[in-house]
């Protein structure tokens, strides 16, 4: 029954303007239609003491995210595109995914090349990629 409600609300999400929500059980904690991993960031700066045990829906998870899921305590992440480095980090941190479609990296916006943030949270754990993003926002 919860996993039929996680879809619906998952279908409803892709068809929404939202690229974030954040859900402990059937309560919306947060919702944001900002791009990349700034919502992500948003409710990681924003919601400490964190709820544990959440479910996210987002609309692109790759490694970067994973990490940030791990530190905002997600336990299942719904989205309609994860990198294969993604489910690796998710699978390590014990966070369900639930993807529509799976590529090896996330790509750049030219889909030369991987997408810069992909880039550098490899090799990082989610405390060290956070406060690496935090302090690149504050250098400019």
């Amino acid at each position: 029954m919860l996993a039929m409600i996680k879809s619906q609300r998952f279908a409803e999400f892709l068809t929404s303007q939202d690229t974030f929500r954040v859900y402990k059980d059937s309560c919306l904690l947060f919702a944001s239609n900002k791009e990349r991993l700034l919502p992500l960031l948003e409710y990681a700066d924003n919601f400490l003491p964190y709820e544990a045990d959440v479910t996210v829906f987002d609309r692109v998870v790759g490694n970067a995210a994973a990490l940030l899921l791990n530190k905002v305590l997600c336990r299942e992440v719904y989205s309609d595109l994860g990198s294969e480095t993604a489910i690796r980090t998710l699978n390590s941190s014990g966070i369900s995914y639930h993807f529509n479609k799976t590529v090896p990296y996330i790509e750049n916006d030219s889909r030369q090349d991987m997408c810069p943030m992909e880039k550098l949270s490899l090799g990082k754990s989610p405390e060290e990629f956070y406060r690496l993003l935090k302090k690149r926002s504050r250098d400019g």
